[in-house]
């Protein structure tokens, strides 16, 4: 890859915990990096925080309420339209078990639940929309920041309109993340376009966690390690604990369901793959 002062990096979810960590980082190492939130005064509040540390820091906001799939697409027009290279995406952007709206389900601007429509599905449709930029920047690396917390998806009952729980509805975002993760390295292989997942650490102090457990440099650590590391060049459909190589849930390895998440997945955002 080139190096990170020539390197253009978006990072959603970049306003507060892991994703503003990571923001600094990136910009300390010299890239442009593209700050993505869904408020503007969180995100020039993000934005004075990094250049206060980093006075030389490249910085470009972008504002996106990923809970509608109409604000991710503006949002991959406005990267694509301001940038003709994007070396790396991260898809950090998430929401927890129970904030917001405690226990209660909840569904998007689009009418679908809500942890499913923001942890994954808006980051799906955000890949595949940039995928064409991406491509023309290759080398270039997709990073979808996912957790150890999974659960299999029911086909049956994706929206888990029924014996809904928060837990379950953010642990199976999560492995539907790694899903994509492994389906897209399968059809990226070749173009120089690599992508993995990880768990960056367990219970990281952000909005999301109320008892903490790693400190947040370490997730900082794992994920900057994906994006900057070039030992992992070639590696791609990957999920990773931390610094490890890791294994997800068995489903994350299942073509059929891998198949059957896809065309999912294509029908609610309304995406196609990029062609050749």
């Amino acid at each position: 890859m080139r190096p990170m002062e020539q390197r253009t990096i978006l990072v959603t979810g970049a306003t507060d915990g892991l994703g503003r960590a990571l923001a600094a980082d990136l910009a300390a190492r010299g890239a442009t990096v593209l700050v993505h939130g869904r408020d503007d005064r969180r995100g020039h509040d993000t934005l004075e925080e990094i250049r206060a540390a980093v006075p030389a820091a490249r910085l470009h906001w972008y504002r996106a309420d990923l809970a509608s799939l109409d604000e991710v697409r503006e949002l991959a027009q406005a990267v694509s339209a301001d940038h003709k290279d994007l070396d790396t995406l991260v898809n950090n952007a998430g929401i927890g078990t129970t904030v917001p709206g405690g226990g209660v389900r909840q569904e998007s601007a689009d009418g679908h639940e809500l942890r499913f429509a923001v942890n994954y599905l808006a980051g799906y449709l955000l890949t595949r929309l940039l995928l064409p930029v991406l491509r023309e920047s290759a080398p270039s690396r997709i990073v979808n920041v996912s957790s150890l917390g999974q659960a299999p998806i029911d086909f049956g009952d994706v929206m888990l309109a029924a014996g809904y729980s928060g837990v379950r509805a953010y642990c199976q975002s999560k492995l539907a993340q790694v899903m994509f993760t492994v389906d897209l390295a399968e059809e990226l292989a070749g173009t120089g376009v690599t992508v993995n997942a990880l768990h960056p650490a367990t219970y990281m102090p952000t909005k999301m966690v109320a008892t903490p457990v790693s400190e947040l440099r370490e997730g900082v650590e794992a994920t900057s390690r994906l994006v900057t590391d070039p030992e992992l060049d070639e590696v791609s459909g990957r999920f990773f604990d931390g610094l490890r190589p890791s294994q997800a849930l068995e489903q994350a390895y299942d073509a059929e369901a891998r198949a059957r998440l896809r065309e999912l997945s294509e029908n609610l955002s309304k995406a196609r793959p990029a062609a050749d």
